[in-house]
This record gives C-alpha cells, structure tokens and sequence, in this order.
C-alpha cells in the first residue's frame, strides 16, 4: 500500500543583490502543507555566486534576512506576522517584494513528508 500523499505549496527564496538589474541567485525554499499543519524553509547562501553578481554585496546581511524568514517559519511569535496561523504567515512570506531577499511563485506538488520535500527541494533547487 503506498503512503498517502498530500497537497503542498513552495516557493523559492531569491536574493537579488541589485534590485534595478533584477539579476538573482536562488538561497532558500518555503514549503507549506495545510493537511500535515507544516511550515518550513531551508537556505542557503552561495557566497560564490553573490560575489559574481555583485562583489559589493554583504553576504552576513543577507544571511541574516535569510535566517529571519526560516525563523518566522519556525516560531509562530517571530516577525510581522506572528500569531497568524502557517498559511497566513506562508502567504505573508510569499508575497511580492522589491528588496534584496524576493519570494519567487508559488507553486504545488504532493508530498508524504513536508519536511523532506523541503530539504529535497533545497538540494534540487539552490544548492550547488
């Protein structure tokens, strides 16, 4: 018999050094899943790949605006959306951002482990 599989929402974290060219580098994931109540993000920053789009850039700052998202996923009392329920926080760090760390689309898939699909979809899509 095989494992029963459930909806779940992800987007991609993006850091984009400098917003007016509009060039990114892909540092994190979001995963959401309403039925298994789950809320997470995995990041990574490749300092390698920042330092090619902009040799300015403060990969510490940015590492920090990228911790910060994984802590709002984590504790429900962090950050402007504290005391909202996952979807409502999911939906706060999804939407659309002109700043250095930018969500990317929101999209689906099923899953039977919402946190191995985040660590899956971090290796798939960020890592090196």
């Amino acid at each position: 018999m095989t494992a029963r599989r459930y909806p779940f929402e992800y987007a991609v974290l993006r850091v984009v050094p400098r917003v007016e060219r509009g060039e990114a580098i892909n540092a994190g994931v979001l995963v959401y899943c309403h039925r298994l109540d789950y809320l997470g993000s995995l990041v990574h920053l490749d300092h390698d790949r920042l330092r090619a789009l902009d040799p300015s850039a403060d990969p510490e700052a940015i590492t920090s605006v990228l911790r910060s998202v994984a802590g709002v996923c984590a504790d429900p009392a962090v950050g402007p959306a504290a005391g909202q329920g996952l979807g409502q926080r999911f939906r706060w760090l999804t939407a659309p951002k002109s700043t250095v760390v930018q969500p990317g689309p929101v999209h689906t898939g099923l899953t039977t482990d919402p946190a191995a699909e985040t660590e899956r979809l971090l290796r798939l899509l960020v890592l090196p």
